[in-house]
Parts: C-alpha cells; sequence; structure tokens
C-alpha cells in the first residue's frame, strides 16, 4: 500500500507534470461546441415536430447554457493561454476571430431568445429569426472548433 502512494505521488505530482492554467481553456471548449450544436438540432427538430414542445424547450434551455460556456471557453481562451508565433499565430488569430463571432452571435441570439419567451412571442414568426441567429451560431461555434482542432493536431499546441 505504501508503494502504491509513492507512485501516484510521483506520478501526478511530479513538476513537469504539474497542472497549469493553461489547461482552463482545453478543458472548457468542448462544451458549448457539444451544447450549441446539440441544442440547435433540438431546436430545428422542434420546427418539424411542433406537437412536441420538449424539443424546443431543450433547445431554448441549451441555448442558454451554450452561451454561458462559450462566454467561459472564451475567457479562459484569451486570458489562460500562451502567445504563439508564425503560422501557428496566423492560425490561432484565425481562431480567434471566429471565437469572437461565436460569442457575439451566440449572445445576441440568446438574449433575443430571453426576450421572445418573456414576452410570449415563441408562437410568433419571430421563432424562425431566432431560429436563424442560433445556425449562424452553430456555423460559427462548428467552425471555431475545427479551427482549434488544428492548432492542436497541426501545430502540436500544448503537447
Amino acid at each position: 500500500m505504501h508503494w502504491d502512494i509513492q507512485f501516484c505521488t510521483f506520478v501526478f505530482l511530479n513538476k513537469k507534470d504539474m497542472f497549469s492554467a493553461t489547461h482552463f481553456h482545453p478543458m472548457m471548449v468542448h462544451f458549448p461546441i457539444a451544447i450549441i450544436i446539440i441544442g440547435f438540432l433540438a431546436d430545428l427538430a422542434g420546427v418539424f415536430f411542433r406537437k412536441d414542445k420538449c424539443l424546443t424547450k431543450m433547445g431554448y434551455w441549451l441555448e442558454i447554457v451554450g452561451m454561458i460556456t462559450a462566454i467561459l471557453a472564451f475567457g479562459t481562451g484569451y486570458f489562460f493561454t500562451n502567445p504563439m508565433e508564425g503560422e501557428a499565430g496566423l492560425a490561432r488569430e484565425q481562431h480567434e476571430f471566429f471565437a469572437t463571432f461565436t460569442l457575439i452571435t451566440i449572445i445576441l441570439a440568446t438574449l433575443f431568445r430571453i426576450v421572445i419567451n418573456y414576452l410570449k412571442k415563441e408562437e410568433s414568426n419571430l421563432k424562425y429569426l431566432s431560429l436563424g441567429l442560433f445556425f449562424l451560431g452553430f456555423v460559427f461555434v462548428s467552425i471555431t472548433g475545427y479551427l482549434g482542432g488544428t492548432l492542436v493536431l497541426d501545430y502540436m499546441i500544448g503537447m
């Protein structure tokens, strides 16, 4: 038993393997990608299956959670990642550009949706405008995720 404790201490507390604040962004980014995509698909399915209000309600709450996680992912990327140079720096700038568009779009889409629900207009044609904004967030988060994956895979960022 004593050996197991020493082994675990060596493996997990070795100075070169210590946890760093730069890990926050990779830990957070998967949430807005998954939540916004699933939320949009649920909302879209809610348009085709109008009798099932569960899909629209699920899309609404996932949109809100997606906005919150997008804010967290953007913040961790902005404050806790290291600067890059050369081709990796250019790829990072492109990633940041689309991350900014994702954040702005999903915040606007979510706030618009909250206002529509508050005003009890969710069954009006405004829901299609809301769905269109959510679609833009879906597209931008997909592009941003792809570019982030390119940074990791092509430039070995964090490896």
